[in-house]
């Protein structure tokens, strides 16, 4: 049977409340009477009712997180780390998949209400500011990634720019001299997102090195997948003078890349050094193991939750706030060839 608050004030000869002040940290105990309270919930092996305290308090101890996709080791990765943060608040996450749709995405954020959770971090590619501003009205809401950067809520993410032309300065401070990029997309979204923003790094790496962008040199490509870094790569071998090296904007496309060369009978990092971005489980298994820029997943995690906790305790309380968390160059054998760290 279940410990019972009475069983521990029995124990500690106190009265009930005194125990339900321990339990919930009420400050105005005395330390003779808390020690007292604290060695009997320990010796009844007390476990609190997550549930109903959170029941009492209005909420439901349940929070969701949407991602575009759980394919892509990478947001699978993130909805770990944000499973783990929660967990140390005694939470519960509910996590959906939405391909990017606006449909899939609107349908999140307007169709989990606040009597079901308590808050929601989204990682958005289709809705828009306005959309996700209506949203924080109903439930309390974080950002993830760089759709709404700066917008109307709550928002954590790295800075991939500068982490894009981290990699890309990686690959020029080895001597390499025509540098492709394959993660290239016109769409309007990829405009306003993440690729942009890694192109402007890229690019950026390219011209303080007095480099010019070689158009031949950037593929688009439709998705991020393994097969897209295939596709890519092939394409840029077919050029008269192929690079010899390529940032690629995550670790799907870079080892889609890896597979590509194998096949062609290339070496790398001899022929062509590559380097990805996410630093998933994968890329450390990989031949050669893959360089990366590593996110800081853990973080990102973290400070999401966080800033959803003090959301949902001050709700309209908080200006939006956004957060940038660090990243790492992670150079292994794909660009610094056997004598690369692991």
């Amino acid at each position: 049977m279940a410990v019972r608050l009475q069983d521990v004030a029995a124990i500690a000869e106190v009265s009930v409340k005194t125990v339900s002040n321990v339990v919930n940290d009420y400050r105005h105990v005395r330390p003779e009477t808390r020690a007292r309270v604290q060695a009997a919930l320990v010796e009844l092996d007390y476990r609190p009712n997550l549930s109903a305290r959170s029941l009492r308090q209005g909420r439901s101890g349940v929070i969701a997180l949407a991602v575009p996709t759980l394919d892509m080791p990478y947001f699978a990765e993130l909805a770990g780390s944000v499973v783990e943060a929660a967990a140390q608040r005694g939470w519960t996450v509910l996590v959906d998949q939405t391909d990017g749709l606006p449909d899939r995405e609107r349908a999140v954020a307007t169709g989990l209400r606040g009597h079901l959770i308590d808050g929601l971090i989204l990682s958005p590619v289709a809705l828009e500011g306005v959309e996700l501003q209506r949203t924080q009205e109903d439930v309390p809401l974080v950002l993830l990634g760089e759709k709404i950067a700066g917008g109307p809520v709550d928002h954590v993410a790295v800075d991939n720019e500068a982490a894009a032309r981290a990699a890309t300065t990686h690959l020029l401070d080895l001597g390499r001299r025509r540098v492709a990029a394959i993660g290239y997309q016109s769409s309007a979204d990829a405009a306003s997102g993440v690729a942009a923003l890694r192109r402007r790094g890229y690019e950026a790496a390219l011209a303080a090195a007095g480099h010019d962008v070689d158009a031949s040199l950037t593929p688009e490509v439709p998705g991020y997948l393994r097969s897209d870094g295939a596709e890519a790569m092939s394409a840029l071998l077919g050029l008269p003078w192929p690079p010899d090296a390529v940032f690629c904007f995550n670790d799907l496309l870079a080892l889609g890349a890896l597979r590509t060369l194998a096949d062609r009978g290339l070496r790398v990092p001899d022929d062509v050094a590559v380097i990805g971005f996410d630093d998933v489980e994968d890329g450390r298994y990989s031949v050669p193991r893959l360089s990366t820029v590593a996110p800081a997943k853990e973080s990102i995690a973290s400070d999401a939750v966080d800033m959803l906790a003090d959301r949902i305790a001050r709700r309209d309380q908080v200006a939006a706030r956004e957060i940038r968390v660090g990243f790492d160059l992670v150079p292994r054998e794909s660009t610094l060839g056997r004598t690369g760290q692991p």
